[in-house]
């Protein structure tokens, strides 16, 4: 009994402190290319634009998009959507934390069950925009 709880303990620390999520695949908001559209005096929509480039050479399965605290409107998702040129490949809805930051993991490699091949998801350069509701500059 002993074993199996400190077995559970280890894997909630190591699950804790992100590791197996680490990635050398990562995008921000923290963009030049960051863009405000007031929606109504009370909420507005900033809309960031971020690259993220995934290396051939990769070692780890996992890639992020993160932003850190700030401004935000409770009940209100991060949109995150992922563009290989034009084309959108990927989409989703992040909660943001309580203190305005969020993250958002997701395979970059899977490895194919039946063959044991690795299989790219990700790879080279994308375009990510991440939209997030905040106040409107006059109700800050």
């Amino acid at each position: 009994m002993i074993k199996i709880g400190i077995i559970h303990f280890v894997l909630i620390v190591l699950v804790a402190t992100g590791f197996g999520y680490t990635s050398n695949a990562t995008a921000t908001d923290t963009s030049e290319d960051i863009t405000i559209t007031q929606i109504n005096d009370e909420i507005s929509l900033q809309k960031t634009i971020s690259t993220m480039r995934i290396p051939e050479d990769k070692s780890l399965s996992w890639g992020k998009v993160k932003g850190d605290a700030s401004d935000y409107v409770e009940r209100y998702p991060v949109i995150i959507q992922f563009f290989k040129g034009d084309e959108p490949v990927h989409v989703a809805q992040v909660k943001v934390k309580g203190d305005g930051s969020y993250e958002y993991k997701f395979k970059i490699r899977n490895t194919d069950q039946n063959t044991g091949k690795i299989i790219d998801i990700f790879e080279g350069e994308y375009t990510v925009k991440i939209f997030k509701v905040i106040p409107t500059k006059s109700q800050i």
